[in-house]
């Protein structure tokens, strides 16, 4: 009876593998390798690819300078409105991202707040100013909660005892803290990196140019058809795979 359950369960498990695997197997097999060095050399694809890695990554290291005090402070204490602060950054998550555009457009791009930041040179229009928030909404909830997790998972009483050795607040959190929720938040740092090179419906409302590679990918695709914007497509896809095994290996040579 066990084995036909495990059977079973290594069946529906197969199946979603195959849904998940199945449509990027197609890309990359589609393309052959000339089509792929073609496409990367294109100006317009190279100055995207570029753009969105980079944006992607400053978004996260953003998120992560002010992501994990918040992170901390809701693993480590009891305050009254805990439980709302985490749902209001799990929000961003559960929204249509164009309706999140609509929002960042109007917080960011009139009114008072859009005044004080013009004031002093900050535009999010058009900008990658723009591309960044809107990465930075959409994806800093999977930095902040996995930081969250992984400071429940270290034990209290190694902050305490280095307490009492006279370690400063400050450096129990940078020695003692963040090292043993190391692994969390890298991975809390990947997940947030790889969501905000996918983002587009925000992006796309806040900033059509310059174009990430998301975009560019849409506006191919609108202009010119399937073939056209399939290898630019393939192109991302494979960058992405290469950045995230990377940092996954790197990740697991730090336990």
């Amino acid at each position: 009876m066990r084995n036909w359950f495990t059977a079973l369960l290594g069946l529906l498990g197969l199946v979603m593998l195959l849904f998940l695997t199945m449509p990027l197997f197609k890309m990359l097999v589609g393309n052959d390798i000339a089509t792929l060095v073609q496409t990367l050399g294109e100006a317009d694809v190279s100055a995207s690819v570029i753009l969105t890695m980079k944006v992607s990554l400053f978004s996260t290291l953003f998120a992560l300078a002010t992501g994990l005090p918040l992170a901390y402070l809701i693993a480590r204490h009891e305050f009254f409105g805990r439980s709302f602060v985490e749902t209001l950054i799990d929000i961003p998550i559960m929204i249509p991202h164009t309706a999140a555009g609509i929002a960042l457009l109007v917080a960011f791009g009139h009114g008072s707040l859009g005044g004080f930041f013009d004031a002093l040179g900050i535009k999010f229009i058009g900008t990658e100013a723009g591309i960044m928030i809107a990465m930075m909404f959409l994806s800093a909830t999977f930095l902040i909660n996995g930081a969250k997790e992984g400071f429940k998972k270290v034990d209290i009483k190694l902050e305490k005892v280095a307490r009492t050795l006279g370690a400063s607040p400050l450096k129990v959190f940078f020695a003692i803290s963040i090292p043993n929720a190391k692994k969390e938040i890298v991975n809390g740092c990947l997940m947030m990196w790889g969501r905000g090179l996918g983002e587009f419906g925000a992006v796309i409302i806040l900033v059509y140019h310059p174009m990430t590679a998301p975009v560019l990918i849409y506006d191919r695709f609108t202009s010119f058809g399937l073939s056209y914007s399939a290898p630019v497509a393939a192109v991302m896809i494979i960058l992405s795979i290469m950045v995230f095994l990377s940092v996954r290996f790197v990740n697991n040579r730090l336990r």
